[in-house]
């Protein structure tokens, strides 16, 4: 029991790690290259850019805590106890560490003299901490609070709404700040919308692998005993010779398959394996079925 209660709080540690770590990618992003250079490609902190040029009195910073705190209690109030603790703490992280920036690292304007170059960290950096908190079943909390009510409440499209909010957003930015920022907040958000999915694809891609084998036992022995992954064993035929083959059916991360492949061709240089890339995987030793 105390062992099955230490690995609990340890998953559930790097859990955490991994969503401060996220969110701190994006509020780097965010604060010393979107803000600096008013780079809108919607969100709050989109938001938060165009109200900090209109309303002075408040920074971007005071916006992003404002707005967040607001949406967070409103999710709170629609759904209560399930709403998603995960997704509070990354929203209230990313507000507190860019509130915090503020005060800490104030910045007077742009690191260089290159926008194109700070578009790519400004997107970038936030486009790896989104994936990474996607990937942890959490989000940085704003506008998806708001299209976690309208999916409760409408019968919206939310992934087409989302989109053509973030639009309006970052298209506000060619009237406060004129056709330029305006035009590399549209290409932030077009490379922002491209950059999550492959970050998110390459994050969770294992290989599938297919082994047709005459020796599986030998094989099966190395992915259970040493590798330490689970195996499914088939059973079929050659269609020219007609022999009897064994298909065994395994899923590892990148690493692994290097030495499983390694390994197979050790065992029986006659093999014939298939290797597969695979995106989602749900099951024990990957992601849990909710």
């Amino acid at each position: 029991m105390t062992s099955t209660n230490d690995k609990t709080l340890r998953a559930v540690v790097r859990e955490y790690l991994l969503l401060t770590l996220g969110t701190l990618l994006m509020v780097v992003g965010i604060y010393f290259f979107k803000f600096p250079n008013h780079f809108s490609t919607g969100g709050v902190s989109g938001i938060s850019v165009i109200l900090g040029h209109y309303f002075p009195a408040m920074t971007p910073g005071d916006f992003v805590m404002v707005i967040n705190m607001l949406l967070l209690a409103v999710g709170f109030a629609v759904f209560g106890r399930g709403f998603g603790v995960k997704t509070a703490y990354a929203s209230v992280l990313m507000s507190v560490a860019t509130w915090a920036l503020e005060r800490l690292v104030p910045m007077a304007g742009p690191m260089t003299s290159q926008p194109f170059m700070e578009l790519i960290f400004a997107v970038g950096f936030p486009a790896v901490g989104s994936a990474v908190l996607f990937n942890l079943d959490a989000s940085s909390g704003g506008t998806d609070i708001v299209a976690m009510v309208l999916r409760k409440y409408t019968s919206l499209d939310i992934g087409k709404a989302l989109m053509c909010s973030d639009l309006i957003i970052t298209l506000m930015a060619c009237v406060a700040f004129g056709m330029e920022t305006g035009l590399y907040s549209v290409l932030g958000l077009i490379i922002k919308s491209l950059l999550v999915d492959m970050v998110l694809e390459n994050i969770n891609t294992h290989k599938y692998f297919h082994i047709i084998t005459t020796h599986p036992q030998e094989i099966e022995a190395y992915i259970t005993r040493t590798m330490h992954r689970g195996a499914t064993e088939l059973h079929g035929e050659g269609a020219y010779t007609h022999e009897g083959r064994t298909i065994l059916l395994t899923v590892v991360n990148r690493r692994e398959a290097i030495m499983l492949r390694r390994e197979v061709r050790r065992i029986d240089p006659h093999a014939f394996v298939l290797i597969m890339n695979t995106g989602e995987i749900v099951g024990k030793g990957f992601r849990g079925v909710n």
